[in-house]
């Protein structure tokens, strides 16, 4: 009855024209806290994975050395990987540890280690936030919420929206099959091209995952520069990123 009258409340949501300031107030207030946040990643994963798992343990180690590398880490701020990526991050105290949750009628309870979250009322507003300020998207086994983030990621990067920037699929075991399908599917068929491809680095390793951001932020700086983007303001936050990194 609860999920019922839930749905039924968004269908009338949406239904009416004054709908667009409500979604216009979740965009607003992502902006507004999230536009000073600095330097952060992203982890993406299931709410379901319970703590014992290998994979909620390599989330909370992934969050623990990003914030402790100065990286804010930023997840959906429910359960399961997005606790662990948050508690990790938590336990380092060099970073914010940041949730992004949405309402929703079941699972999606916010975790209790964060400095500061918010809950959006549209999935799409909250996509918009979990991706916007990241330096990297670090994507652990999960369902469809997931797998449409994931995706999502990879277009906005295949297309060039958003600068290339690192993605990490943690977890060899889970992600090889859908590797390979998309391999002799996508790549094979040629709805994808290889650079497309390898967008995606699979890894078990989270020191892989600071390593090879790190590579890959000051690969986005080089650019920057022989780009002549040295006097914007992005480019001087990454700047002072990088030059802090190095006295940690």
């Amino acid at each position: 009855m609860k999920e019922r009258n839930f749905l039924m409340k968004r269908e009338l949501d949406f239904s009416e024209p004054w709908s667009v300031f409500k979604i216009m107030s979740d965009f607003v207030d992502g902006f507004d806290m999230l536009k000073e946040i600095g330097p952060a990643v992203t982890i993406f994963g299931s709410a379901r994975t319970k703590e014992d798992d290998k994979y909620y343990k390599l989330a909370q180690e992934i969050g623990f050395l990003m914030a402790e590398e100065g990286y804010n880490v930023i997840t959906g701020g429910s359960d399961g990987i997005m606790e662990a990526g948050n508690r990790g991050a938590f336990e380092s105290n060099n970073g914010y540890s940041i949730g992004l949750n949405v309402e929703l009628p079941f699972e999606q309870s916010s975790n209790k280690y964060m400095n500061f979250g918010h809950k959006f009322d549209y999935f799409f507003s909250r996509k918009v936030m979990l991706v916007k300020y990241s330096y990297a998207y670090i994507i652990l086994p999960g369902g469809f919420g997931t797998m449409d983030e994931l995706f999502e990621a990879l277009t906005l990067v295949q297309t060039k929206k958003i600068f290339p920037i690192g993605i990490f699929l943690v977890g060899k075991e889970f992600w090889s099959p859908m590797m390979e399908f998309i391999k002799k599917s996508m790549l094979s068929e040629g709805t994808i091209s290889q650079e497309d491809f390898e967008l995606m680095q699979i890894t078990d390793s989270p020191q892989e995952i600071v390593d090879l951001t790190k590579i890959q932020l000051e690969n986005k700086m080089k650019i920057m520069q022989d780009d002549d983007l040295t006097d914007i303001k992005s480019y001087k936050k990454l700047e002072a990123f990088l030059n802090k990194q190095k006295n940690l």
